[in-house]
């Protein structure tokens, strides 16, 4: 009896070290992936999520599928519209085994065009947000983000 409930106290420690380790990771992942952001480097960014990740913008609606989608659709969007972004973490994250959420803050001034028709307001903005981002096999498989769009616009003079 003594060595069964010994075996399943270290199986139950293994686990715990296991789950403790994997939030560690993804925890480090994030900070790697804001960093890069923060650096105004979005193929650095983009390097962190999987091949056929996706990632959502709630504001937008239209999910970006893979890498390449997320890069060019979104973190070089707002890299080149706000070229001094910061993006920050501003709650401690909810991290597991295959993700974390987090609050944010992501500020700057848009001196950069978002695209054809909306071209750069040169004015600050600050917007506070949170995302929600699963990670397998050390990628991002999907990041959800949701803002306040209207306050967002509202900022840009839209």
């Amino acid at each position: 009896m003594k060595s069964t409930l010994r075996n399943i106290s270290l199986v139950a420690l293994f686990a715990f070290a296991g789950l403790v380790q994997a939030a560690n990771d993804n925890k480090a992942l994030i900070d790697g992936y804001m960093a890069a952001w923060n650096a105004h480097d979005a193929e650095k960014a983009s390097s962190f999520f999987a091949e056929d990740g996706v990632y959502f913008d709630a504001t937008v609606g239209t999910p970006q599928k893979g890498r390449v989608a997320a890069r060019d659709n979104v973190i070089k969007v707002f890299l080149t519209a706000v070229p001094d972004a910061k993006w920050e973490m501003t709650s401690k994250p909810i991290v597991g085994k295959h993700g974390i959420a987090f609050q944010w803050k992501f500020s700057g001034t848009n001196t950069g065009a978002w695209g054809p028709e909306t071209p750069a307001t040169n004015k600050p903005l600050s917007f506070e947000g949170v995302s929600f981002v699963r990670i397998e096999a050390g990628k991002i498989t999907y990041q959800g983000d949701y803002y306040d769009a209207l306050g967002f616009n509202k900022q840009l003079g839209w």
